[in-house]
């Protein structure tokens, strides 16, 4: 039997659950301020995916840091790797020839089909708040990649009916959009603090797919700001394991870097 654990946060549920999506073909790389699925890939290398490349602040190839230190795109995160990949020069060659297959991206708006928001909240022109930007999700989404979603702070401000600006494209409004315009696949999986969804085959709609313990379902619709697909049957998130908790703790962020992700969030960690 699987020795689950019972005493973990919800900033640990997120990054065990995610690194389930990663295996040993998995090429992975990260942005800014991505402790969760960093944490998520570090500790897949540790347990089931040991083949798992990860372009450390798509920059170090194969990094072995030791520990999460500074922020995600901090040089300490490409201690003792196999090569540099200079960004400008080279690494979006190999995100083009779609070498580098999986990403994870979160934003400040994102909608029932996907939809990322990460640019501005409110008219573009006249924003009433101008954010970071896309960086490189525009591209990552718009080429073959397996995407994974994540959110800490799963809120109607948060996932709304349709974002104010596409920032990077899910399945547009539900249509064959992507495939017209030469995209394939799309979003696969959206974790957050609550719930992990994925999205309905057929109308590509965002689907739950299991509640975290403790959660209920009245929470999740009251904190969702458009109609989620519900199944007949809603499972519990699978739980951390001991060892992943060990691992993740100790080894992987002994620091708790993967906090800061949920400042500001309604959920205690």
């Amino acid at each position: 039997m699987t020795d689950y654990a019972k005493d973990y946060t919800a900033d640990e549920l997120m990054v065990c659950r995610l690194a389930r999506e990663l295996n040993d073909d998995s090429i992975m790389l990260n942005g800014t301020v991505s402790f969760i699925p960093v944490s998520a890939a570090m500790l897949a290398r540790l347990t089931h995916a040991p083949g798992l490349t990860w372009v450390a602040g798509a920059v170090g190839v194969d990094a072995q840091p030791g520990s999460i230190l500074g922020n995600t795109l901090d040089p300490t995160m490409w201690k003792n790797c196999v090569m540099y990949l200079p960004q400008l020069e080279d690494m979006w060659s190999y995100v083009h020839r779609n070498t580098l297959e999986v990403f994870c991206i979160r934003g400040a708006q994102i909608d029932k089909y996907g939809n990322v928001n990460n640019s501005v909240i409110g008219n573009f022109k006249k924003p009433k708040v101008r954010l970071p930007g896309s960086a490189g999700m525009g591209d990552m989404c718009t080429l073959d990649k397996h995407i994974l979603i994540w959110s800490t702070t799963h809120n109607a401000r948060t996932f709304v009916e349709k974002v104010d600006f596409l920032a990077a494209p899910g399945y547009f409004d539900g249509s064959d959009k992507r495939e017209k315009l030469g995209m394939k696949n799309g979003p696969k999986l959206v974790v957050t603090d609550l719930c992990v969804m994925d999205f309905e085959p057929k109308s590509k709609r965002m689907r739950l797919q299991s509640l975290h313990d403790g959660v209920s379902l009245k929470q999740v619709q009251e904190r969702t700001g458009f109609e989620l697909i519900i199944p007949d049957q809603i499972p519990t998130t699978e739980p951390p394991t001991k060892e992943q908790l060990r691992l993740l703790r100790e080894v992987v962020d002994p620091k708790a870097m993967r906090k800061i992700e949920f400042r500001g969030s309604e959920t205690k960690v």
